[in-house]
């Protein structure tokens, strides 16, 4: 894919005046052709059931789990004031969202087989609307499975569901019926340059995946960080694919199309980076701790060059991660008739009064300028990509990044290369304020969405995702009661949140959930009989 050489010729310039801009100004996205309170709620007798930020009382939730598990036993009464009953609460969470900062309210969840289960569903709805939520994020693709019917998955990557039997269940059919039933937005949210450790045992697919200059992949550095027991390493369900290849694009771009067929109301991705190396390589300060060495991200950087001049310093700075003063000779002998090197970006001037020792040093700053802006591309082509895709079909996206995952420190950047500034305008953006700064404090955490919305064109919808619980500190933040008011003190034109995530909220059920055994004589599979 080539890149406007505008574009590239002014990131040399930049870079060479002020390193601290790169990541801001580095990039541009380019379209392949084939390719985010108020303490107390005034109630009126519509929100009677309502307490402050739109959570129903606890009559209110207990009368409901009543009515639910009489309805799933068949009792056709009680089902039908359930669904009466849900009705009224949908109109009152409705009606408390308009009058309550933030206007949307959101929370992120993953579904587990045994939701199949009668009633499963309708129990995790409930309990999202009963904390007064009115969207709900689904993991859609994480851990390299899908939430695809086993029976019709012709993605690369095996089904959440694999119970026999159920090989039609489409349990995100059904949870995005359930969420609409409750007046609930349903999103679909995947995991993005992240594929999961299926996609790296496909034999078919080991030229997709990204390497670094040593020639390893996500898993190998997975492996070795486990062996180190270092906890901030990518972990051994990881694998992040290289973002120039064929084969990554065309299995992304189809299994969103899957995913957009069931009509969520938005899709969001996650992981739209590269992993964070291990110790020291947390930052890249080499060509060669970038994840770059992939054969398609390798040809496509090659291709970068506008002369043979150019792609030879290229090639030998991608092959030992430096240049030499006898490289710019030789490469000067071997093609005497041409220009001085040329590639994207590298502004041309006067080599005359240039020691071979300076237009040496010169040279390799702006191929390690290059070779860095080159990897973020491609995150950025890869993303344009996929939002593309659900775009197509009237499903609106949104991007999920660390505000910190762009930063840049001395010589080097966060190995992580997320350009999130450089994201799309028309897509919403979902900064995970997770910083630490105790217990009671929510500073920091304002600050990472302030920096966020800073940057932020007018037009684009920023929806800061917070994590906590209600109610108190846990993993020393504040509760969301402290870091939704401090947001809303500091930044009140923000009108979406979310939380992460309900397994948080509700640890017990979440773990009752993941490790319950399925029976397919007790699951629905949402399928109507033929």
């Amino acid at each position: 894919m080539k890149i406007f050489r505008p574009l590239w010729m002014s990131l040399g310039l930049a870079l060479r005046k002020q390193h601290h801009l790169f990541l801001r100004r580095s990039c541009a996205t380019v379209v392949l052709a084939s390719s985010m309170i108020s303490q107390g709620v005034g109630l009126n007798p519509a929100q009677a059931q309502t307490t402050a930020y739109c959570q129903l009382t606890a009559e209110a939730i207990a009368q409901k789990d009543t009515l639910r598990l009489a309805a799933v036993t068949g009792d056709s009464n009680a089902k039908a004031r359930y669904q009466a009953l849900l009705t009224k609460h949908t109109r009152q969470l409705q009606q408390c969202r308009k009058q309550t900062w933030p206007q949307n309210q959101a929370i992120w969840i993953r579904l587990y087989p045994c939701d199949l289960r009668p009633g499963a569903l309708d129990q995790i709805m409930d309990q999202i609307i009963n904390r007064g939520y009115n969207e709900v994020y689904v993991e859609v693709f994480y851990s390299g499975q899908v939430l695809l019917p086993a029976a019709t998955n012709k993605t690369p990557w095996p089904s959440v569901v694999r119970t026999p039997g159920l090989e039609k269940a489409d349990l995100l059919a059904q949870a995005i019926a359930k969420g609409h039933e409750r007046g609930l937005r349903v999103y679909a949210w995947m995991f993005t340059m992240n594929f999961g450790y299926s996609y790296a045992l496909r034999s078919d697919r080991q030229q997709a995946l990204a390497r670094n200059g040593k020639g390893q992949t996500t898993v190998a550095i997975a492996d070795q960080a486990s062996l180190q027991l270092d906890l901030s390493a990518p972990i051994a369900e990881e694998t992040f694919i290289d973002p120039y290849s064929r084969y990554a694009q065309y299995d992304y771009y189809q299994l969103v199309q899957e995913i957009v067929k069931r009509r969520p109301d938005g899709v969001l991705f996650d992981y739209v980076r590269y992993p964070r190396g291990l110790g020291t390589a947390s930052l890249a300060t080499s060509v060669q701790d970038l994840w770059i060495y992939g054969e398609a991200s390798q040809q496509s950087l090659l291709q970068r060059a506008l002369n043979p001049k150019g792609q030879e310093l290229i090639r030998r700075f991608l092959t030992r991660g430096y240049i030499t003063v006898g490289d710019v000779q030789s490469v000067d002998k071997l093609y005497p008739q041409q220009n001085p090197p040329l590639w994207e970006g590298h502004t041309v001037t006067s080599t005359k009064s240039l020691t071979p020792s300076q237009q040496q040093v010169t040279l390799q700053q702006d191929l390690w300028y290059l070779s860095v802006a080159h990897a973020v591309q491609g995150i950025l082509d890869f993303l344009t990509t996929a939002s593309l895709s659900a775009q197509r079909q009237g499903v609106p996206s949104g991007a999920v990044f660390f505000p910190g995952g762009n930063q840049v420190v001395g010589q080097g950047f966060d190995s992580r290369l997320q350009a999130w500034d450089r994201f799309p305008a028309t897509l919403e953006w979902h900064p995970m304020a997770y910083a630490v700064c105790g217990a009671t404090n929510a500073n920091c955490i304002v600050e990472e969405v302030r920096r966020v919305l800073s940057q932020a064109a007018p037009e684009t919808q920023v929806k800061p995702v917070l994590a906590g619980i209600w109610g108190k500190s846990i993993s020393n933040r504040p509760s969301l009661e402290q870091q939704m008011a401090a947001l809303r003190q500091a930044m009140p034109q923000i009108n979406s949140v979310s939380h992460f995530a309900f397994s948080w909220q509700e640890p017990q059920s979440d773990r009752n959930r993941k490790f319950c055994q399925l029976q397919p004589t007790t699951a629905s599979t949402g399928v109507k009989p033929e």
